[in-house]
């Protein structure tokens, strides 16, 4: 906790730009007030096998940030900022962007091996 998923397509970023990416996006939300054990932070990237937008340009890129519930809505679009911010920053030409920020259930587990 907290997961940041990224969901793209093939041509919205190579590996190295991916990459990068995370580490900015770490390193955002680990210095948010909201993130209080950066050390719990996982980010990861999905590439879409096939996908469709309804507009002109295809390339997209949507994050979901997901939380162990309890913030306020307040601190929820904060985050959604912090992040669309960095997407813009690292990666202006990528057509679509979005950002969804969701609890996660109370039924999660988790299992985490000792250092």
């Amino acid at each position: 906790m907290p997961h940041l998923v990224i969901e793209h397509s093939p041509d919205a970023a190579g590996g190295a730009a991916l990459e990068a990416l995370c580490a900015r996006l770490f390193e955002a939300l680990a210095a948010h007030e909201a993130v209080t054990k950066p050390e719990t932070l996982k980010l990861r990237t999905h590439a879409s096998g096939a996908h469709l937008l309804g507009t002109r340009g295809q390339s997209y890129l949507h994050a979901t940030l997901r939380l162990l519930p309890g913030r306020s809505e307040d601190t929820k679009s904060d985050l959604s900022q912090t992040i669309l911010r960095v997407l813009e920053a690292e990666l202006p030409q990528v057509h679509s962007l979005s950002v969804d920020v969701a609890d996660l259930s109370p039924a999660y587990a988790k299992r985490v091996l000792p250092d």
